[in-house]
């Protein structure tokens, strides 16, 4: 998908559509306010009918409209003026798309931005209506037929601006936006491949060829023989009971600015890379097993965030790391009772075969070790407990960093993906206390989320160091089944910041 920024008469502006802006009471947003002026009060006239009034998301497509170049005026209801928040500027620019979508216009010119509420920045509205529109027209058909697919598309959307001295500033945040969009379709298109063609293998095949688009990226792929000399005897377990043999991808990315970004210390980014997850032998229940295959989305928005990162030449040094692999019953597949050595010489007890993830997560968390990280972010659709906990709206956030901890709330509100902080006391630590081991891998029903992350707070004492459970967040299901690609805009968001080329949002 395209995108554009324009400025100037607004009525003589040649588009297949224009998007305006309507609040309630039927109250015009400033561009509708000057169309309707250059048609000689027209819109008025139409809205007095009564068949829209404003509200959230509520659409009204016009044609031919007098004193008017557009083809179409398609109005959409932003709600209450002074009530007005980012959550019904987002539905205003998903109807529009959605609306649009329907039509033959294949593109459009939206003014929907200067009527985002008061408080959004004009950087993050212009943003907003990219990364919206980019995830309104996604569409998943790698391996079917889309007999569903629009007829004409959306292919180009032109963003308005009301001053040319704001053209920067927009560009800047469409460029911003493209990369965050396309980093999210990319995380959704992997998190959305089957388990038998997304395998560790296709992922690392994957990793290859994105660093054969970038200068500024290098890519090596560990080999199970690698991990086992190197001792990494937590994420190899895990892999024992599959035929696909697991995978240690590993990006590095430096960015403009080679010199100093190389002296930088990294940001390392370790994202949860099982293919499938059955349970092992703590087999999982049969219903919606399936989704199962969303398992790797955190390894998936790994691959987002770096793409981004790539795509915008951010000023910054960052690794990637996606531990990769499935969980299957097998013969030779880890047992309940089972003890294993992880990279940092730690044992575990398995007491549930179906807790691997942070098996494959705390050896890589220990080869992160190593890079000399600024800071290590892991991500992981890692339990169900935080499901119950948060739902599907936020991603579960544990440090014992305040600061970071701030860092990464105030990055995940201004990219709109928002994070909850949770405890991570030492009283949970003696949850995962094993009689034959240095720990167990469960900790019980109890605070189940919180003592996943202390077990990986076990292997993050070196590092600056937080982790996001987006088992909630990663993707939907139901009617709207598919991933979400979060939290690549708050990854990305985090290192535009980190990288200088945003203030930081705290």
């Amino acid at each position: 998908m395209e995108f554009k920024i324009k400025s100037g008469d607004l009525a003589k502006h040649k588009t297949p559509c224009l998007v305006l802006g309507v609040f309630e009471k039927r109250k015009l947003a400033p561009a509708g306010e000057v169309i309707d002026k250059a048609s000689g009060g027209r819109l008025t006239e139409l809205l007095k009918k009564g068949d829209l009034d404003g509200e959230p998301g509520r659409t009204l497509m016009l044609y031919d409209l007098p004193g008017v170049a557009a083809e179409r005026v398609l109005l959409v209801g932003c709600g209450k003026r002074k009530e007005a928040t980012r959550a019904t500027y987002r539905q205003a620019l998903a109807a529009s798309v959605d609306l649009l979508q329907r039509t033959h216009a294949g593109e459009a010119l939206s003014t929907l931005a200067e009527a985002a509420p008061e408080g959004l920045s004009h950087y993050l509205a212009v943003r907003d209506a990219v990364t919206t529109a980019a995830e309104r027209v996604y569409r998943y058909s790698q391996t079917k037929d889309d007999k569903q697919a629009p007829k004409t598309p959306l292919r180009t959307l032109t963003l308005w601006v009301t001053k040319k001295q704001e053209s920067d500033e927009a560009e800047q945040a469409l460029r911003h936006g493209a990369a965050i969009a396309e980093g999210v379709t990319l995380a959704r298109e992997l998190g959305n491949l089957p388990g038998n063609l997304c395998t560790p293998s296709y992922l690392a095949d994957q990793a290859h060829d994105l660093a054969a688009r970038f200068d500024t990226l290098s890519v090596e792929v560990l080999e199970e023989a690698q991990m086992e000399e190197l001792g990494m005897g937590a994420l190899l377990s895990v892999s024992r009971g599959s035929r696909q043999p697991a995978k240690l991808i590993v990006f590095h990315y430096q960015g403009a600015g080679q010199g100093a970004a190389a002296a930088q210390r990294p940001v390392v980014l370790v994202g949860k890379g099982l293919t499938f997850d059955a349970g092992g032998i703590s087999l999982k229940p049969g219903a919606d097993m399936d989704e199962m295959k969303y398992d790797m989305c955190g390894g998936a928005s790994v691959f987002g965030a770096v793409q981004a990162a790539c795509e915008l030449d951010l000023p910054i040094h960052l690794i990637g790391v996606v531990p990769a692999s499935e969980n299957l019953p097998d013969g030779d597949a880890n047992k309940p009772g089972d003890i294993v050595k992880s990279l940092s010489g730690q044992t575990i007890e398995i007491l549930n075969t179906d807790a691997e993830g942070r098996l494959i997560l705390c050896d890589a968390l220990t080869y992160s070790e190593r890079f000399d990280p600024a800071v290590v972010i892991d991500l992981a659709t890692l339990t169900g407990a935080c499901v119950v906990a948060l739902g599907k709206h936020a991603s579960g956030l544990f440090t014992a960093d305040d600061q970071l901890a701030s860092e990464l709330q105030a990055a995940g509100v201004a990219a709109w993906d928002r994070v909850w902080r949770l405890p991570l006391w030492e009283d949970y630590q003696a949850q995962l206390d094993s009689n034959f081991a240095d720990m167990a891998n469960v900790g019980g029903r109890d605070g189940g989320a919180i003592t996943a992350a202390c077990f990986l707070s076990r292997y993050a004492k070196k590092f600056p160091w937080a982790h996001l459970d987006i088992a909630g967040t990663a993707w939907l299901s139901g009617k709207e089944k598919g991933g979400t690609g979060r939290p690549v805009p708050l990854l990305v968001q985090v290192l535009l910041e980190r990288s200088g080329v945003l203030s930081a949002s705290t």
